[in-house]
């Protein structure tokens, strides 16, 4: 079934937005930023980009913002956004606006007002856990998840105080619905897809979907091969997880969310030489696909050819998003 979005919605207002809500460069102060103008298009666009999870701490984090934002700055195709005012405006140059998220909460080190230094650096999503257990809270590949723990509910009260968004992707699923329960504010799941139509212990259950939605939240469906099917990458895929989630919660909580590695090649061949280092649904089908910005430039076509209304593509494309970032960034 196809649903339109409800009047008076940021999608229905705004013209048409790109919102990749979470990309990858290499985890290396030398990582070309300037391939993220590959996500440019008229109606503006909006990337939020990976700068570290599991392994790193603080100071590794915060040397990869700086050096990031010195890049970024010097790009005239580009432009950092503090705010959704910046990415309006960066919509009106043609230019794309970049903001970042690290996908665990370990660069934190266990202080809690690290979630502000890491915001007036830029950070504008944070994860509490990264497939594994931490302090925060169970991952998804963990065999038990106990869910959100102490200092993991203490997280997401400041995540929503300093104005971070909260985001459940590679949690457990105990730990994503802890994380929707305990927030005060919209809740994403910045990209995963749906466990109903793919079954992977990355992608999220029906239940995660509408509990995330309960929030105000989006879930970003991601263009990982392995996560949308039997490592097909491909926007019918794609398309398939977003029926369905559209289907469960209406198409004013999906979006979109590549994950996509601007280092792909080194990322497989690293796999290759090391494939213990994922479990076996990660690595059965050798080299992982992944959808590229040219790719996902395309979704909008899809969409409407599918009967998708104008309003309901849009919010999908990226009001959604946009729409939780208005509600959440200070």
């Amino acid at each position: 079934m196809i649903h339109t979005v409800p009047n008076g919605s940021v999608a229905a207002r705004r013209p048409p937005l790109l919102w990749e809500q979470h990309c990858c460069l290499a985890l290396e102060k030398s990582a070309d930023v300037g391939e993220l103008a590959r996500y440019s298009r008229p109606g503006g666009s909006f990337v939020s980009v990976n700068v570290g999870h599991a392994p790193h701490g603080a100071d590794d984090v915060t040397g990869l913002i700086v050096s990031r934002r010195e890049r970024i700055a010097a790009d005239d195709r580009l432009r950092l956004a503090a705010s959704v005012d910046d990415i309006d405006a960066a919509g009106r140059a043609g230019e794309v606006a970049v903001a970042f998220d690290p996908e665990d909460s370990g660069p934190l080190e266990g202080e809690l007002d690290r979630v502000r230094h890491f915001y007036d650096l830029g950070v504008r999503t944070m994860l509490p856990s990264y497939n594994t257990r931490n302090a925060a809270g169970g991952g998804c590949l963990d065999e038990v998840d106990e869910g959100l723990i102490t200092y993991g509910r203490a997280l997401v009260r400041e995540l929503n105080a300093v104005g971070m968004v909260a985001d459940g992707s590679h949690c457990g699923a105990r730990t994503g619905l802890d994380l929707c329960e305990t927030s005060q504010l919209p809740v994403v799941y910045s990209h995963s897809c749906m466990r109903a139509v793919w079954d992977h212990p990355r992608n999220i259950t029906d239940e995660q979907v509408r509990e995330c939605a309960a929030t105000g939240g989006v879930v970003g469906i991601t263009g990982v091969g392995i996560f949308l099917g039997p490592n097909d990458a491909s926007v019918d895929a794609l398309v398939r997880h977003i029926d369905h989630a559209v289907d469960l919660v209406g198409p004013e909580h999906v979006g979109v969310s590549t994950d996509y590695p601007f280092d792909e090649g080194d990322f497989n061949a690293m796999l290759e030489q090391s494939p213990e280092l994922l479990p076996d649904c990660y690595t059965r089908w050798g080299p992982m696909d992944f959808m590229p910005p040219e790719c996902l430039l395309t979704v909008e076509g899809v969409l409407l050819a599918r009967g998708y209304p104008d309003d309901a593509v849009a919010a999908i494309l990226g009001g959604n998003f946009c729409r939780v970032a208005e509600a959440v960034w200070r």
